[in-house]
């Protein structure tokens, strides 16, 4: 049965955009980007349309059926099997190892120039120290204090906001002072350079993968596709005009970057290492890089802070659902709704992630290397995601479906097969394209955390005992009765019950 919404609960077309963009935003894969010089275009254009327009189509479809709180979880869970959901759950945890270590690689030199010395953002031993350090702080912070609730604002306006205001005006007037530089990763225009000419490990296919994984987190804006003034057509346009403004968001900032960096000399953690650059180039005070680099640095370190609790709401939703082991704590939550254990065993996880920039001391290596692990196993949620839908369009064809990918009167499934082949090809092509440019050793590490990843849930799904859920019921029982009981005058006696 359809919900009605009242006219105060309805999101509008530019809210919903809003919202969308904000997933998304960042500046952090900007000097990816910005590294395949005139194949961004090409690139970005895949990572738009062949790969986070299919996902929010999927993703809208799905939203609209199953409105409950959930997402990706929910909607494998339903459309495949129990099974295909933990993994689905676990895999959204689990990502944020390499992809927390990615992006905490960023504070070693935005911390470096905030102190004055821009050597030390190329010590992959400065790098992993900053991740260790900034992590374990963060992760006990949450165990004590509301970290989301009080970095949620300030860190996207440190870490988002106020970067890509400061990265549009200082690239504009930079680029206008120099033109076009015929030494850096831009150089002059050729038609032949809009496509990448190379295999090779310092070829730009390399960078495929993560440029797409540009739009991971998409899928989370259809959430609001049942608050929505006509869902279908608001949904359509919505979604549209969110990645054509991603698409040029992404590329004006990657175009000013790729213009002022010598070629060969990028480096990937680094977002504010073209600031600096224009800084030089317009005369202005040395100190003005200092500010800039130590303001994204807080903004990181808050949005790191926010995201550490996340992720793990739906390991510990499945905890309490019997489908890890009650020992592990799991399924206990203090009273800011956090899993100490959780958080814990993710810190020590990430660590351990972090520890490849020792094992592979280049840091654009490293960096790159995560931010690939990272994206594969996230496209293992969307190819589950991909086939579920296909799934349910003939499991349950009569379903109501406020979107529906093909329009509401198309009865014809040829535009679901068109956007899950669509979907799947890009997946399956970028990956491919991206491991035959890594060194046979990075490319089997990829291969090797994405299998292991994928293997753990399948295993715990195939030795759960059904008595785990008996136990945390219990053991959650017990913890509400202890707490509606009454507490005890000082110098009182406490009965044996309450004892």
């Amino acid at each position: 049965m359809m919900v009605t919404q009242s006219k105060s609960n309805t999101i509008g077309l530019l809210t919903f955009i809003g919202m969308t963009c904000a997933l998304v935003a960042s500046v952090r894969n900007i000097p990816d980007l910005a590294a395949t010089g005139w194949n961004m275009f090409l690139f970005m254009g895949i990572a738009t349309f062949a790969f986070a327009l299919p996902i929010t189509l999927i993703s809208g479809e799905f939203a609209g059926m199953k409105p409950e709180a959930g997402g990706p979880e929910l909607w494998v869970t339903d459309s495949l099997n129990e099974r295909c959901g933990f993994i689905t759950s676990w895999l959204l945890w689990v990502q944020m190892f390499p992809g927390m270590v990615m992006v905490g690689s960023a504070l070693a030199p935005l911390l470096a120039i905030a102190i004055g010395d821009n050597s030390l953002s190329e010590s992959n031993i400065f790098t992993l120290a900053c991740i260790l350090i900034v992590y374990w702080a963060i992760s006990i912070l949450n165990i004590f204090f509301d970290m989301a609730k009080i970095g949620g604002k300030v860190g996207a306006w440190f870490g988002v906001y106020i970067p890509v205001i400061i990265l549009l005006i200082l690239g504009i007037a930079a680029t206008f002072k120099t033109g076009v530089q015929v030494n850096n990763y831009l150089g002059e225009f050729s038609a032949s350079k809009l496509f990448p000419d190379s295999f090779s490990t310092t070829g730009t296919l390399q960078y495929l993968a993560a440029i797409c994984f540009i739009f991971s987190g998409i899928e989370m804006s259809s959430v609001y596709i049942t608050r929505l003034n006509n869902p279908i057509k608001t949904y359509i346009k919505g979604i549209f005009i969110a990645l054509i403004f991603m698409l040029l968001f992404n590329l004006i900032n990657a175009f000013f970057v790729a213009n002022s960096v010598s070629f060969g000399k990028i480096e990937l953690n680094n977002i504010a290492q073209a600031p600096v650059i224009w800084i030089h180039v317009l005369g202005l005070p040395s100190w003005l890089a200092n500010v800039f680099a130590a303001c994204v640095f807080i903004g990181v370190v808050v949005q790191l802070s926010a995201w550490a609790s996340g992720p793990s709401k739906t390991i510990q939703a499945s905890a309490r659902r019997g489908l890890y082991p009650p020992s592990l704590g799991f399924w206990r939550e203090n009273k800011y709704g956090v899993s100490r254990s959780i958080i814990l065993t993710q810190a020590v996880i990430i660590s351990i992630f972090a520890l490849v920039y020792l094992l592979i001391p280049a840091v654009n290596s490293a960096f790159l290397l995560l931010v690939t692990s990272t994206s594969v196993i996230y496209c293992v949620v969307y190819v589950l995601m991909a086939i579920g839908i296909l799934r349910m369009r003939y499991t349950a064809a009569d379903a109501a479906r406020p979107f529906r990918i093909g329009g509401s009167k198309n009865k014809s499934n040829f535009w679901i097969w068109f956007v899950v082949v669509v979907l799947l090809l890009t997946i399956a092509i970028s990956v491919i394209l991206t491991l035959v440019t890594f060194s046979a050793v990075d490319a089997l590490i990829v291969i090797i955390i994405t299998a292991v990843m994928v293997l753990i849930p399948l295993y715990v799904h195939h030795i759960r005992k059904p008595i785990w859920k008996t136990q945390v019921e219990a053991q959650l029982t017990a913890l509400n009765q202890q707490h509606l009981l009454p507490t005890p005058k000082p110098g009182a006696t406490l009965s044996k019950t309450q004892a």
